[in-house]
């Protein structure tokens, strides 16, 4: 099991301090980690979570206040979304489909995700 995005989850989102003005979120933030599976909502494309993007202006952010998903949609096409507009892809056991993680990782990741997102936010694949 990867140990880093293991304190990841355990110790919340951490970033550098980029911003003069940082946005406090109201609440502690669940990252959708790298490598986890998603949809969005707009129109159904699916693809993989490659990490943040730390953005100074423009609108739609993270829960965070200052970030969106980098989404590797295959092909070398790669879009910012904001989690609003993500579905995360489970298997038929319910639990988020992570590459390359085993089956604790994705259990421990899937319970914190499933306490910060709705049911309705876990769907299966295409």
């Amino acid at each position: 099991m990867d140990h880093s995005l293991i304190n990841l989850l355990l110790e919340g989102n951490v970033m550098p301090e980029t911003q003069s003005h940082p946005v406090k979120p109201s609440a502690p933030w669940v990252r959708i980690p790298d490598g986890t599976k998603v949809r969005l909502r707009t129109d159904n494309q699916e693809g993989v979570i490659d990490g943040l993007t730390e953005l100074v202006t423009g609108t739609g952010r993270n829960p965070d206040g200052r970030t969106q998903y980098r989404v590797n949609l295959g092909d070398q096409a790669r879009t910012l979304v904001v989690e609003d507009d993500l579905l995360v892809l489970v298997d038929a056991e319910g639990l988020a489909l992570i590459l390359k993680q085993k089956v604790e990782f994705r259990r421990l990741v899937t319970q914190r995700l499933r306490g910060a997102l709705g049911d309705d936010r876990f769907v299966r694949p295409a």
